[in-house]
């Protein structure tokens, strides 16, 4: 049932703007979604009830801080599809306003883990099956928080807010990115970056003024059915483009 469909993974996409990115792929793109979940039970939930409206859906255990997890997880794709067409680095935390008694560098530890170094984990393991699709796309879900010239300005709502930890995560990934679109290059990949914007989360402690996660990852899903040749090492929402 799979030979002919695009094959997505999706980490953390059990909730919030993975769930809504995966749900949109699956529904509205006829893709076949891999729901990517540290909790297999809720990963398993997610999939069943997308295979229960009629589309096509799997899910697999994926911790991203875990080595063991993330080669467990590739072997599986290996075995069951031998191809991956669409990688969505969406896994990510918060910790700024949770410290909960963290040092300087476990908070910045901790961050770094999840967002900047767990990302290149996956997104390394997952080169072999990218390289075997026609048209591979790989996502880096980040901020505009992270973006360097942003930082610096002082109109934006977030300037005088204390997350430096999550900041410098998120700026470390956009590097990572721009770094596999080089490395990808070579097979005409799409390698990109989106800000979701401010979304009703768990990661934002679902903020009054944020917007659904469907909204959120409009400009995931976009990039993520770009047709081939489409745009590569870009920064941006779905207003536009956002200075590196």
């Amino acid at each position: 049932m799979c030979a002919t469909k695009t094959i997505a993974l999706i980490s953390g996409a059990n909730s919030g703007i993975g769930l809504a990115a995966a749900s949109g792929l699956a529904r509205n793109h006829g893709y076949h979604v891999i729901i990517g979940s540290r909790n297999a039970d809720a990963g398993k939930k997610v999939a069943a009830s997308l295979v229960a409206d009629g589309y096509s859906a799997s899910s697999v255990q994926l911790d991203i801080s875990s080595d063991e997890s993330i080669t467990a997880a590739t072997g599986w794709i290996e075995h069951e599809f031998g191809v991956l067409d669409v990688l969505i680095n969406n896994a990510g935390i918060m910790l700024d306003t949770r410290r909960n008694g963290r040092s300087t560098r476990e908070l910045f530890t901790e961050s770094f883990s999840t967002n900047t170094t767990g990302a290149a984990c996956l997104t390394e393991a997952c080169l072999p099956l990218l390289r075997k699709s026609e048209s591979p796309r790989v996502l880096f879900v980040s901020s505009r928080m992270g973006s360097v010239s942003e930082t610096t300005n002082k109109s934006t709502m977030y300037y005088s807010l204390d997350y430096r930890a999550y900041d410098c995560s998120k700026a470390a990934l956009n590097m990572l990115a721009l770094n596999y679109a080089r490395i990808l290059e070579d097979v005409g990949a799409m390698v990109n970056v989106v800000c979701p914007g401010l979304v009703k989360t768990k990661l934002t402690d679902n903020h009054p003024y944020g917007t659904s996660p469907e909204l959120g990852a409009q400009r995931v899903i976009e990039l993520a059915t770009a047709s081939k040749g489409g745009p590569t090492a870009t920064f941006t929402d779905k207003d536009g483009v956002i200075p590196w």
